[in-house]
């Protein structure tokens, strides 16, 4: 038997460590014209810049950080909306060897400031939107060096050591920028949402953030030179790792500052944008946009959608204006998404509320993730391909995190086994595709039967008239918990509760159906995900409320979750 290993041990000839760092590199070298960022927001910016400018400007970043006493692993934090810098950032941070923490937009300063704090953040790097914020960081963290990267949008004072633009100026050294020694290196930083206690400290690797990148062209098939548009928040797991792959294919990445339909309908037609990913709320606000904008908008245009799965309604609107909706799934710990509902051609000749069923779900593991299952709650035994056993969701891989930082005890614990376990519950089917049933802690346990409350969403969204829901349990003295429906009307519509109920028992079980209808205001976080903590805490106090039946109408109902109990159905479960 001849020996693979004796003399053909690895070295720098024939093995160097994965990164995407190298992406921008080789774009920079073969299309320095190409077009790499565009910040258009048709008042105040009309800006463009190549991929050879962009590798100058990173390559000045990485020098500039060393000079401010950046060293290997150092933590380098940014707070940043979607604009150029925040695309800079992902390159120009690791180039310098450090590691790239992006911060929620939307967090409170106290939560901001326990990642600062937990990160040991040496820089960070704001935005002249997030001045209310400063005073408090700077009293907080006196050694902080902050980066004041400022916007002809956002006027505000000066603060900071210094501005983004004198920042980058300082670094005049284009040498002095590193690739990993090892692959295994941390690249990124990302919290966890925190929203049901303390944020945990996702650590990403070059290894993953190379592969992801990667895995996000073979899944969607992606040519060279496509237009993705940042609808997308770029804080959230590094923009699902697409700063990476826009600069693999030398794309253009189209910021957006805000949320606004009119501006990204605006800005497809114009750019000629050909991707996007957002949660289900932008494709609402695209589908429901203005008809004059849509109809100028001559292409077609691919889009992820991760969260709930777009119901029947909102794929029917979103192909006749020739946009290709694809359902993924993923979570901060597997840098995003990394399972594709991959659509076969036979779908297309389906009723769009066939269509609309096989697309909702979360489907198979992307390219380069080497797993994906579903297996019996508290073993690595996979359940019935059947469409009704329901098990945890299981990912294995490549595109897993090192681990969460300075937690060992919730490391080991999320690889118990050799596999990442999601705390999702869901089902697989005869042709291999999983879908989602519900988190393991949304599970309602109702007279002792399981109800899925993402089941019941999806039922609730085949009403064109919502525009946003959420299905928690509530506490019952019989039968222990029921559903409760939170619900969120699309703007300009009406929808009454006995509609609601009606519906729901066409489609559902009795024990399924709500027994509460509540409309409201739909909490939700910066990427558009519900809280659902918040619609739990709500729905607890309609443990001992008197049941009121009512025929209420809204259009949209201005109460919060908390106080609006106006519609309550006190039906048991069965």
């Amino acid at each position: 038997m001849p020996n693979f290993h004796t003399g053909l041990e690895k070295n720098p000839a024939n093995y160097v460590p994965l990164t995407p760092i190298d992406f921008i590199e080789r774009s920079a070298k073969v299309y320095p014209h190409k077009t790499a960022i565009v910040y258009r927001d048709y008042q105040h910016n009309d800006f463009r810049q190549t991929w050879g400018e962009t590798f100058t400007r990173c390559q000045r970043m990485a020098d500039a950080l060393k000079k401010l006493g950046v060293e290997k692993d150092d933590t380098v934090a940014v707070l940043l909306p979607n604009t150029p810098a925040m695309v800079e950032v992902a390159f120009g941070v690791p180039m310098a060897g450090a590691v790239l923490c992006t911060l929620n937009t939307r967090l409170d300063i106290n939560a901001l400031v326990f990642c600062l704090q937990h990160s040991e953040a040496k820089v960070l790097i704001t935005d002249s939107e997030f001045e209310p914020h400063i005073e408090l960081i700077e009293e907080s963290f006196p050694d902080l060096i902050i980066i004041h990267a400022t916007d002809l949008a956002v006027p505000s004072r000066e603060f900071g050591q210094m501005t983004y633009e004198a920042f980058i100026a300082s670094g005049t050294d284009l040498n002095n920028w590193e690739k990993p020694s090892d692959e295994w290196d941390a690249i990124a930083l990302n919290y966890t949402s925190g929203t049901t206690g303390i944020p945990k400290g996702v650590v990403y690797h070059h290894r993953g953030a190379a592969l992801n990148a990667i895995s996000n062209i073979l899944d969607w098939d992606m040519a060279k030179h496509p237009v993705y548009l940042w609808t997308l928040p770029l804080f959230h797991c590094n923009g699902w790792s697409f700063p990476w792959t826009i600069a693999e294919r030398a794309g253009a990445n189209v910021c957006l500052r805000k949320i606004d339909a009119e501006l990204i309908l605006r800005l497809i037609a114009d750019e000629t944008v050909t991707h996007y990913s957002s949660a289900p709320i932008v494709h609402n606000m695209i589908a429901n946009g203005s008809d004059e904008l849509k109809k100028a908008i001559k292409h077609e245009v691919r889009c992820n959608v991760a969260g709930a799965p777009p119901p029947e309604s909102l794929l029917q609107k979103m192909e006749e204006m020739g946009f290709n909706i694809t359902h993924v799934y993923g979570l901060t710990e597997v840098y995003g998404p990394v399972t594709f509902c991959v659509e076969h051609p036979e779908w297309q000749d389906l009723p769009v509320s066939e269509r609309a069923a096989l697309k909702s779900r979360q489907g198979l593991n992307s390219h380069l993730l080497a797993g994906f299952d579903v297996f019996k709650q508290g073993t690595t035994e996979p359940v019935a391909a059947d469409g009704q056993e329901m098990g945890e969701l299981a990912i294995r891989g490549n595109m897993v995190m090192k681990g969460y930082l300075k937690n060992r005890k919730a490391t080991a614990e999320a690889f118990e086994g050799g596999w990442f376990k999601t705390g999702d519950l869901g089902v697989k089917y005869p042709d291999g595709y999983i879908k989602i049933m519900d988190r393991l802690k949304d599970i309602i346990i109702s007279g002792g039967e399981n109800i899925s409350s993402i089941e019941i969403e999806n039922v609730l969204y085949k009403l064109p008239q919502i525009a946003s829901c959420g299905v928690v349990a509530a506490p019952h003295e019989k039968w222990g918990e029921v559903p409760v429906a939170f619900i969120e009307i699309a703007p300009g519509a009406t929808l009454d509760r006995d509609t609601v109920i009606e519906h729901c028992r066409q489609h559902l079980a009795g024990f399924q159906v709500p027994k509460h209808i509540i409309f409201a205001e739909i909490p939700k976080t910066s990427t558009g995900k519900v809280q659902k903590f918040e619609l739990r805490q709500a729905a607890r106090s309609l443990a001992h409320e008197e049941p009121k039946v009512t025929h209420h109408h809204a259009s949209q109902a201005p109460a919060t979750p908390a106080t609006d109990t106006s519609a309550i159905d006190a039906n048991p479960p069965a």
